[in-house]
């Protein structure tokens, strides 16, 4: 398991952006499995929305693409590099993803060539799916 100090070592995110809290799985080149405990403190329930805190369909995803970021950049040739969106395919959000929420992130990468390639990305708490979509990405 890594924690937030292992991960920054991997991907260049930092506080309040960096959306994942530690990496249960992380097989270079193949696939992460991460986790964002969801709190009332996060910046965003401020005005999304105050009455009914909802973390943004955005969040989600970009907690995703930093999941799946750690995979590609814990790979020995992309050490110090970054990884940028290219795209975001099928993007489908099924549940409200809520303050006490623990987010688990997995994100298998499925196809490369050179410096781009897909992750195919799932978000769920409690084992049901709360976001899922085909992560592209270029690296740099």
């Amino acid at each position: 398991m890594l924690g937030i100090e292992e991960i920054e070592k991997i991907i260049p995110h930092r506080h309040p952006f960096l959306l994942i809290d530690r990496l249960e799985e992380l097989l270079p080149g193949v696939r992460a499995v991460g986790c964002k405990a969801v709190s009332y403190d996060e910046y965003f329930f401020r005005g999304h929305f105050p009455k009914e805190p909802v973390m943004p369909g955005v969040l989600v995803i970009e907690a995703l693409a930093q999941t799946g970021a750690a995979a590609i950049l814990s790979m020995e040739e992309n050490k110090g590099k970054t990884a940028y969106f290219g795209g975001i395919r099928s993007a489908k959000f099924r549940r409200r993803v809520v303050p006490g929420d623990l987010l688990r992130l997995e994100v298998e990468l499925i196809k490369q060539k050179g410096p781009v390639g897909i992750g195919k990305a799932v978000a769920s708490v409690d084992g049901e799916i709360a976001a899922e979509a085909e992560l592209v990405f270029a690296v740099e």
